[in-house]
Parts: C-alpha cells; sequence; structure tokens
C-alpha cells in the first residue's frame, strides 16, 4: 500500500490519473472538536489500461510538507471523471480549503438512487450487490488523526476507492444504457454550488427546530443562532461547543438580559454564563427584542398557512407510488411529502415540478390537478386514465 507524504509524489500520482478516464476518492477526517473539518487522509484510484486493478494510493497530508495544490489541478481537469460516494462532505472540505469543485463530478450514492437502488444507499451495500465483495468494518471508527496509521487501518480506507471503480462502472453503464445520465447531472448540481457549503450566521436560526412561529420569538432565535455561528466559526469550535439548540430555545423564552439572568438558565454550559459567550448571549438577546415587528423572521416556506385539499395530497401520493415503481427510482428521490402538499395547495415552484422530476412525475401531477386526468387500479398496480 503506497502512502505519499511528499508534493513530489503527489504529483506523479495526479500525472498519471491525469491520463485516465476517472479517478475515485475518499477522505478520512474528523469534526467532533472543529467546526471546520479537519482533513487527515485522501484515498485515490485509478483503472489500468490492460485491464488488471489499477493503482490505489493513499495521501497523508498530515506527514511532510505535502501541498493538495496538484490534486485540486485534477479537480480542474475536465478529461477526467471525478468519482466519489456520498461526496457532500468531501466536497465541503475541498471548497474549505481549496476553494475548488471537482469536475466533472459523478456521485455514486446519488447515481444508486437514480438507478434504482432505493434512497440513500450505502457504499456497503452496493460493494456487496454490484462488486460482490464484502467490507472489513473493523477500522471504521479510527481516529484519523493519529499516527501511524496501521496496515490494517489503511487496507480499510483503500477500500473506499478500489471498490468504487467497480461500482461507478457498473452505474455509469446503466445510466447510459437508460438515458439517465442527465438526471444525475441535474442532482449534483446543488453539490458543486458554493451556497451549499457556506452558512451565514444571519440565516443558522433556519436550522434550529422550532413549533413555535411566533414572529418575536424567531428574532430571538435568529440573533441567538447568529451570534452562535459567528463565534463557532472564528474560533473553529463546533457550535454545541458554545451552546446547544435546547439551551438557545431556552434563552429564546427566559429572554435574559444580564448575567444573573443567566445563571437561572437550566441548560447552559457553566462556561457561556460568563465572559464573552454570555456578553454574545445578553447582546443578542437586547437586538432581538430592539427589533421592529415588520423586520421579524417567518418561517421558511410559509407552509403553515397553506390550505392543502387533504384528498388531492391523497391522491398525489398514489400517482408517486405508482410513478416510482414504474421508473425504478425512490419515492422521496422524486417528491417529498412537503412537496405533495405544496402542489395539493396550489403552489407550483417545487422541486417535484422541475427537470427531469417533472418528466417522470410532474407532468402527470398537474393533470391530476387539473382534473385531466384519473387514477384507476388494475390488479396490484395504478393506472393513469386520460380524461
Amino acid at each position: 500500500m503506497k502512502t505519499l507524504t511528499t508534493t513530489e509524489a503527489l504529483v506523479a500520482f495526479c500525472d498519471r490519473a491525469a491520463n485516465a478516464p476517472y479517478v475515485t476518492i475518499d477522505t478520512e477526517f474528523l469534526r467532533e472538536r472543529t467546526y471546520y473539518a479537519k482533513l487527515c487522509l485522501v484515498q485515490m484510484a485509478i483503472p489500468s489500461a490492460d485491464g488488471t486493478d489499477g493503482e490505489a494510493v493513499l495521501v497523508d497530508p498530515l506527514e511532510g510538507s505535502l501541498s493538495l495544490d496538484p490534486l485540486y489541478a485534477l479537480f480542474r481537469n475536465e478529461s477526467v471523471v471525478k468519482v466519489f460516494h456520498a461526496a457532500r462532505q468531501d466536497l465541503e472540505i475541498f471548497f474549505t480549503e481549496g476553494n475548488v469543485f471537482p469536475e466533472p463530478l459523478f456521485d455514486t450514492q446519488v447515481a444508486a438512487m437514480v438507478c434504482g437502488f432505493g434512497e440513500q444507499v450505502g457504499y456497503e451495500t452496493l460493494v456487496r450487490k454490484i462488486a460482490k465483495a464484502s467490507l472489513d468494518k473493523t477500522s471504521r471508527f479510527t481516529d484519523w488523526s493519529r499516527r501511524p496509521l496501521s496496515e490494517a487501518q489503511k487496507a480499510y480506507a483503500l477500500a473506499d476507492v478500489t471498490h468504487l471503480r467497480v461500482i461507478y462502472e457498473h452505474l455509469a453503464a446503466d445510466l447510459e444504457r437508460t438515458g439517465r445520465a442527465k438526471w444525475l447531472r441535474e442532482e449534483l448540481g446543488v453539490l458543486t454550488d458554493p451556497e451549499t457549503y457556506v452558512v451565514k450566521p444571519s440565516e443558522a436560526w433556519k436550522r434550529v427546530k422550532t413549533r413555535t412561529h411566533s414572529g418575536k420569538f424567531l428574532a430571538l432565535v435568529r440573533e441567538l443562532a447568529r451570534f452562535r455561528e459567528g463565534y463557532a466559526q472564528a474560533r473553529n469550535i463546533p457550535r454545541n461547543r458554545v451552546f446547544k439548540d435546547d439551551a438557545l430555545l431556552e434563552l429564546a423564552s427566559t429572554k435574559p438580559r444580564s448575567f444573573e439572568d443567566l445563571s437561572r438558565s437550566r441548560l447552559l454550559l457553566r462556561e457561556a454564563r460568563r465572559g464573552e459567550i454570555a456578553e454574545g448571549i445578553i447582546a443578542a438577546v437586547t437586538a432581538a427584542l430592539d427589533t421592529p415587528p415588520e423586520d421579524y423572521p417567518k418561517m421558511p416556506g410559509g407552509n403553515a398557512k397553506m390550505q392543502v385539499n387533504p384528498a388531492l395530497a391523497d391522491l398525489l401520493r398514489v400517482l408517486l407510488k405508482a410513478k416510482s415503481e414504474q421508473a425504478g427510482v425512490a419515492q422521496k428521490l422524486i417528491a417529498t411529502a412537503a412537496d405533495l402538499d405544496a402542489i395539493a395547495a396550489g403552489r407550483r415552484d417545487v422541486p417535484a415540478l422541475r427537470g427531469w422530476r417533472h418528466e417522470v412525475f410532474g407532468a402527470d401531477a398537474l393533470r391530476l390537478c387539473d382534473g385531466e386526468i384519473a387514477l384507476a387500479a388494475k390488479g396490484s398496480n395504478v393506472e393513469v386514465v386520460r380524461l
């Protein structure tokens, strides 16, 4: 097992990869103690021209003075497909550290869903079903920042890219055969959009789950989440180390205006009741209470006020199930329950009505809403009947 620890060695491998049709890539990282993920290892593999196993390497960014610039140059080489499985966290690391996205990109988890393998299919499942192999899971909980890595740990890491070659070739051929390659390209667009990975402190409140739609309460949630996100980003610590969501909601309810008020909190960590965090909390509460009502935030989507036609929503669910089975694509990949409710409420700006989803489901969903089609049971199947 070859481990690259110098920039020169990485340049040599990337030069060889530049002549390959694709390269499979995975990463190992830690983020339990930091806001941004700490990259600990990069695994890469390329196929061979003569049908043998090809080449696979480990790239160790924690040893020596290795620069990842040669890898980023390979990412920009559009003649080589960059293959990942469940790429989102990997891409976040490379975007944060190198301000680059791999192009063109192929995500085998997304491709597998498009090819009918179900929702959020795991790598181990694809290895078993496509590569006809099994994975050794004994090194799954490795602390990848510790050195030296054992041979077993290295073998475990390399397996994440060696089997991926077989999986990629199988799924790519299936997409080409079914004409669904454009579906995959649509799905991958969000993964190479910088907005996917940039968390703006002013928008952080939308990630906090609350059932309260009061504008004043949401203003408190917004300002507290804004402070927490900015504080965590600036110090590269997990947001929960500042204070957790349950403590944030408690603070939004109790509205502390002094250190004495903070001392009565049941859920706030002791270190957050004094110093910079305490000062930030009080400032956030003050800012929220000074917010005029016209500037109060509103829940995203406004779904709480939708007038959903429940009978139509049920019919759309039946149609979705039929279309999903017909296309061999997971239902949730086509449309979510929220999408169906929005369509039944008259909204036409939902993802299920755009792109390949419109082709598979959305067009008939709109016809159903307009009374142009009906649904009929035929044996165990549901058929569309044009009126």
